[in-house]
């Protein structure tokens, strides 16, 4: 892929430990956004100095941080990473691969824990669960909501999603299976974090995560709202 063809969005808030491993692991020519999400420890600055793109999101939330990134991305793919070096964003070279190819719309990672304490049983079960509920929304037989995930950035906009939550991945997915599009997921190894987890880290924050993701799966079905008549007809 040329220069900028592709933009990688990491949501950020508080991983400064973690920034130096997954920027190094951007492909080259490749642009990382990093969204600042409110970090208190010098992330912004450190991202800057890694030559990263720094991206200011004030409204708090996994959602927000994911759709001001793709909002500052010109970039004909998108994708998403998380931030705390469970992922290497390396790997999102196949998932363009497939989509520049056609072969899919939207790829997904799906996780693979290597080593202990990389996947809290809690934060398994909470997946596990989701995925079964989406299987019987959409029809998708996925077996994770992962954060590794790449697609095309305009295509991305069409479904304008609104979760600026943690139901923000979920409803990609959801809104892009009523769309039609073709989602597939690879594997990928997932490694346990560094730092603390905002999210799946505990079993107040995994609850709050489901909330939110089972207030998505009972939105009424996606439909895109119809191009405008030539002319401006109506």
């Amino acid at each position: 892929m040329t220069e900028h063809t592709v933009d990688v969005v990491l949501p950020c808030l508080n991983e400064a430990e973690a920034l130096p491993w997954v920027l190094a692991r951007v492909p080259a020519g490749w642009r990382a956004l990093v969204v600042d999400n409110g970090s208190t420890d010098g992330s912004a600055e450190l991202a800057r100095s890694l030559g990263a793109t720094v991206v200011a999101e004030s409204r708090r939330g996994f959602g927000a941080a994911c759709h001001a990134g793709a909002m500052a991305s010109d970039a004909e793919y998108v994708c998403f990473s998380d931030c705390d070096a469970s992922l290497d964003p390396g790997l999102l070279t196949g998932f363009v691969r497939a989509v520049a190819a056609g072969e899919a719309d939207l790829v997904l990672g799906r996780r693979r824990p290597q080593g202990r304490g990389a996947w809290p049983v809690h934060a398994r079960a909470g997946n596990a669960a989701l995925s079964r509920m989406l299987r019987r929304r959409t029809g998708l037989r996925l077996h994770d909501l992962g954060p590794l995930r790449a697609m095309r950035r305009e295509a991305l906009l069409g479904l304008e999603l609104t979760d600026r939550r943690s139901g923000y991945p979920l409803q990609m997915v959801v809104r892009a299976a009523d769309a039609g599009w073709r989602v597939r997921e690879e594997d990928v190894p997932y490694r346990p974090r560094t730092g603390k987890s905002k999210v799946t880290g505990t079993w107040r924050g995994t609850w709050h995560a489901v909330r939110d993701m089972r207030a998505v799966l009972a939105e009424p079905s996606y439909a895109p709202a119809p191009a405008p008549a030539p002319g401006g007809a109506r």
